[in-house]
């Protein structure tokens, strides 16, 4: 115990990075600090570790605190640690990630702490090195997708394969041919078309599709062919 007590006491954070699809762009969600250092200026949302939490009990903890989100999909992304980070005090925090659909939660996101949609590239500077922890998170995110279904945590259960291209431009930055990407999504045989159509954006309208997640769990991957230059990011 004497050796613990020796010991200089460091802070445990955790920084939640929200992505949200509204159908058409990638958004980021941000709240304004409220207290020093770097007060009123915009921010992840963060908070400290207590005693008896776990790191994703925390991330989930402070996610609700602040905006009013729950039970969304969150991932562990990297630890941040260098020594001045924090100009108040010595502070190591682990970065989580959220992938949400925008127009199912919105009724969720609270407005206590200022919480608002920006376009990701059209963001504000952060606080800290939260613009590095953003760009850390892209960077995995772009990573899973070529690989797992995680970008359909930002859909809505039925989708149109507009929609789909739309998220996919967006999450990448880049603009795929139409008739290219239709093609080979339908090629991989992993999405269930459905009957009803989406009128919204048209008087024919666009049919919906649902993904087949038994299939997906069977060929890891499947996607990867609609990823653009995947050598780059694997």
């Amino acid at each position: 115990m004497t050796a613990y007590l020796l010991q200089q006491p460091v802070l445990l954070a955790v920084d939640c990075i929200v992505f949200g699809f509204d159908g058409k762009d990638l958004n980021i969600l941000l709240i304004k600090r409220n207290f020093d250092p770097e007060q009123g200026r915009w921010s992840l949302m963060g908070g400290f570790l207590k005693k008896g939490e776990s790191l994703p009990d925390a991330a989930n903890r402070v996610l609700k605190t602040l905006t009013g989100l729950e039970g969304v999909y969150l991932e562990q992304s990297k630890v941040f640690c260098e020594p001045d980070r924090d100009p108040a005090e010595r502070v190591i925090s682990m970065s989580y990630f959220a992938l949400i659909d925008i127009n199912k939660y919105e009724h969720q996101v609270t407005e206590d702490y200022e919480a608002k949609w920006f376009l990701l590239d059209k963001k504000p500077r952060l606080v800290f090195d939260h613009d590095d922890m953003v760009r850390q998170a892209l960077h995995q995110l772009r990573y899973k997708a070529a690989l797992h279904p995680l970008l359909f945590e930002l859909l809505p259960e039925r989708f149109t394969i507009p929609q789909l291209q739309a998220l996919y431009e967006a999450v990448y930055d880049t603009v795929f041919d139409n008739r290219n990407f239709t093609r080979k999504l339908i090629s991989t045989g992993l999405l269930i078309k459905q009957t009803a159509k989406d009128k919204s954006g048209s008087k024919k309208g666009a049919y919906l599709y649902k993904l087949d997640k038994r299939k997906y769990k069977k060929q890891q991957g499947a996607f990867l062919n609609l990823i653009p230059r995947p050598d780059k990011l694997l």
